[in-house]
């Protein structure tokens, strides 16, 4: 009996066939690990403080689309300023702008660790100032002895006017302060309650709106503090823990945001106002503007840099001041692996 020859071509059909299966195989189970690789992180963030200008930083980054590139869906939440340190300890977002200082002051004093760390810097130096109208009397600070001042409550500003007053050469303790809401602040400046209020820098052009002035008196506490930083992002130390990569992708997003903001300031202000229609655009545009200084700090520094020598002469200007009753290591309030590096 002779041998039965296999067809070539059946052989040949057979074999694209089986290619064919184990391609669609592969291309299946590649497709489901796509599709499980783009789902974004989910994340909420808190500004520093309202939905200004100084904060529209975090709408440019998502506007322009950076957090999507970063796989990250990020839900923004206007904060209150002293309150979001405990907003974020508390679980309730994941990313917030925290003004160092007041974290630096809610840390020493937490009976137990609040779980959050600062990853990047967003001003260089601390925007804290006092504000007052033409005219007042007031055009240096030692003008500001025998006056009043309205702060919010619990806020940086009067807890550092010891330090302030004394590196100023003015005795502080003939100021007088009364307490008010920030959003109350530039009203009681316009109908003369107080002969001054606490600002942060970048807030003159809404203060100028509402006092209906073309100028103000601006006392940066930055002229004589030279050591503190401004606003910081933090994130928890959970989140570190268990997903330093989406950390780090946060944190570049953001920056590259920073950047942009501090750009084109013009388009800044209108990207913030596309997202929150109450938003003045103008008046946002302003603050970018004034606070780019702040935010690039001196030549060479690296935006979002952060060093443990400056942390750490920020918590003792803090005690010195009397503002802190212990001090506390500058890695309990920085996370400086996460930080940009310079360069």
């Amino acid at each position: 009996m002779g041998v039965t020859k296999r067809s070539p071509v059946r052989g040949v059909a057979a074999l694209a066939m089986l290619l064919v299966a184990a391609v669609a195989g592969c291309s299946s189970k590649s497709d489901d690990t796509a599709s499980q690789a783009k789902t974004p992180d989910k994340v909420v963030y808190i500004t520093g403080f309202g939905s200004f200008g100084r904060d529209a930083y975090i709408w440019v980054a998502k506007q322009k689309g950076y957090f999507k590139a970063a796989n990250i869906d990020v839900q923004i939440e206007p904060g209150n300023g002293s309150n979001n340190e405990r907003e974020l300890a508390a679980g309730k977002a994941q990313f917030s702008a925290i003004d160092l200082s007041a974290a630096i002051l809610q840390i020493s004093k937490a009976p137990s660790p609040l779980g959050i760390r600062a990853i990047a810097a967003i001003q260089q130096n601390s925007m804290s100032a006092i504000m007052a109208l033409p005219g007042s009397g007031i055009a240096r600070p030692q003008d500001l002895a025998g006056k009043t001042i309205a702060v919010t409550p619990g806020g940086v500003e009067e807890l550092l006017f010891p330090n302030y007053a004394k590196l100023a050469g003015f005795d502080g303790s003939k100021v007088k302060f009364v307490s008010s809401s920030a959003a109350q602040l530039p009203q009681m400046l316009a109908t003369s309650q107080v002969n001054a209020i606490s600002q942060f820098v970048v807030g003159q052009p809404t203060v100028q709106a509402v006092v209906k002035s073309k100028s103000l008196t601006v006392l940066p506490y930055s002229d004589y503090i030279k050591d503190l930083y401004g606003n910081a992002l933090f994130t928890t130390t959970s989140l570190i823990k268990s997903n330093p990569d989406l950390v780090k992708r946060f944190r570049d997003a953001l920056l590259k945001g920073l950047n942009d903001s501090l750009a084109d300031p013009d388009g800044a202000g209108k990207i913030l106002q596309q997202n929150v229609p109450t938003a003045n655009a103008t008046s946002a545009a302003a603050e970018l503007s004034l606070m780019k200084q702040y935010v690039q700090g001196t030549a060479g520094a690296t935006v979002g840099g952060l060093t443990p020598d400056r942390v750490g002469q920020m918590v003792d200007t803090l005690h010195d001041a009397g503002a802190i009753q212990k001090t506390v290591d500058a890695d309990t309030i920085v996370d400086f692996d996460l930080v940009p590096k310079q360069g």
